[in-house]
């Protein structure tokens, strides 16, 4: 998952498109990139680490200029060298730069077309790289200058062409500023603007919250398959570029991944998140009355407002159980298992007396490979508990995820091929209860009657974009687990000695 910005401004738009991605970090911890334009030239600083580290006053300095755009990554499939992270650019046509949040299922053949028959060369393995130079290889389609018709013309033979999930943001020397959606709206793209001065500037971004921090006003969420462009002039257009759009927000947004102050698609996170824990609360209610609990405790911080409405439906103490280390990344998107097991107890630790001698009932957003909640449940147990049990606000995560979240390898994932007992055993928990997918679709659709369906792939394996077959989750089981990965990073790491040594 990545988080991206972009903002037509009329005076420096460094500092605000730097607190914006501050804010926009939890999407992702790996790498941060920001690129402005200034007398027709890019200024990029991009790099590992996270926005305060990447940015020093000297290269905010240099980001000089009234437009740019921003991005914060971690890999799903590429490697995590600094040379993916993003924007990426290409000189011709005109020099055009991309922030992309999402992933392409058919990058692969793109790629291969793109220099067989376009004489386009991509780089790196980033499928953002394959987007850049389909949009670039659209726009040099154009002869002479580009018109707006042209912009949008480009965009929808960008949607023709590649596949999956995506929200793009890219800068034309000269022109303008472009932000489309993919057709079935699975990642989250809004439009806000401000007024400075008697002039309108405009922004767009992953999540509103990104908005409210440089004090743009929340316009409307971009539509699925719907392009916006923005001249450099501050002319806003706008115009539908897919054939056959349909809104399929992916529902663990919702669920994870989203700021709770955050609203995608009318939906505010915090309100889904609620609706979370009231289904989940009437249900343990109903069905799970025999368990002796004692005291709800969320597992920081995504479930706290999960938890607080279930303890209130079955009527026991919400407590606090646990002290989060706020100086350690969020364990689910780092990369490797061994590093993530590593980091569990770091990142939290035990009040012992809310524990000890206790019959407790923990709450998670979402098991994912179980290692989380395994240590969580450890850690209970050493502080005391008597029984603990272990409720997750989503569904069983039995599929992988081929739009842009890193559960990619089904092998795994705990709910792969167990059932709920074996899962709970695996996990060491006294009880298992999973939220139903028709009570998590109801309790996020609730902020918005108009979406008819929610992209909910990795709990019963139904992929919206019709591309997904058995090769390709092979293909992807192979380029994404983590022993690959390790690979990657140990070859990444091995050509940047080599061209090190070389250049000394």
């Amino acid at each position: 998952m990545c988080g991206i910005v972009g903002i037509v401004g009329n005076s420096l738009v460094n500092q605000s498109i730097y607190d914006a991605l501050t804010v926009l970090q939890h999407r992702g911890q790996d790498a941060a990139g920001i690129c402005t334009i200034d007398s027709n030239r890019f200024r990029l600083r991009k790099a590992n680490g996270l926005v305060k580290d990447v940015f020093e006053a000297k290269h905010m300095q240099r980001l000089q200029g009234t437009v740019g755009i921003g991005h914060v990554r971690y890999p799903t499939a590429g490697s995590s060298s600094a040379s993916e992270a993003q924007p990426f650019y290409v000189n011709s046509p005109f020099g055009i730069t991309l922030a992309h949040n999402g992933n392409l299922t058919n990058a692969h053949k793109v790629r291969e077309k793109l220099f067989e028959k376009d004489r386009r060369h991509v780089n790196t393995t980033s499928d953002s790289e394959v987007l850049l130079n389909v949009l670039a290889h659209e726009i040099d389609m154009v002869k002479g200058n580009v018109t707006t018709e042209d912009v949008f013309r480009a965009v929808t033979n960008v949607h023709r062409t590649i596949r999956g999930a995506y929200a793009v943001v890219a800068m034309i020397i000269g022109h303008g500023m472009i932000a489309f959606r993919d057709p079935n709206g699975i990642r989250p793209l809004c439009l806000g603007k401000r007024e400075v001065e008697g002039r309108t500037e405009y922004m767009v971004a992953s999540e509103s919250v990104a908005l409210d921090a440089v004090g743009f006003d929340f316009m409307r969420d971009v539509a699925p398959g719907e392009a916006v462009y923005i001249t450099f002039d501050g002319e806003l257009h706008t115009q539908q570029c897919a054939d056959n759009p349909t809104l399929n927000p992916c529902i663990f947004e919702f669920v994870y991944f989203a700021r709770p102050d955050s609203f995608i698609d009318k939906i505010s996170v915090y309100s889904a998140r609620v609706e979370m824990g009231k289904k989940l609360g009437e249900r343990i209610q109903k069905e799970y009355a025999d368990l002796d609990i004692d005291v709800v405790i969320p597992i920081p911080e995504t479930s706290c407002d999960i938890a607080l409405q279930i303890a209130q439906a079955i009527d026991k103490p919400y407590r606090q159980g646990f002290v989060k280390n706020r100086y350690v990344g969020r364990t689910f998107i780092m990369p490797g298992q061994q590093q993530r097991k590593k980091s569990v107890r770091r990142k939290l630790n035990a009040i012992r007396s809310e524990f000890k001698g206790k019959n407790v009932l923990l709450v998670d957003d979402s098991i994912v490979r179980g290692t989380t909640s395994e240590q969580i449940i450890e850690m209970a147990r050493d502080s005391g508990a008597n029984k603990v049990f272990m409720v997750s606000a989503a569904p069983e995560i039995r599929f992988p995820n081929v739009y842009g979240i890193d559960m990619p390898s089904a092998n795994e994932l705990i709910a792969h091929g167990r059932d709920n007992q074996a899962i709970c055993e695996k996990i060491g928990a006294d009880e298992l209860i999973f939220q139903t997918l028709e009570d998590l679709v109801d309790a996020v659709g609730l902020g918005n009657p108009d979406v008819a369906q929610f992209e909910t792939s990795v709990f019963n394996g139904e992929y919206v974009t019709g591309d997904i077959d058995q090769a390709y989750l092979d293909f992807l089981d192979e380029l994404r687990n983590d022993d690959s990965k390790i690979q990657r990073e140990i070859q990444q790491d091995l050509a940047n000695l080599e061209l090190h040594n070389e250049g000394a």
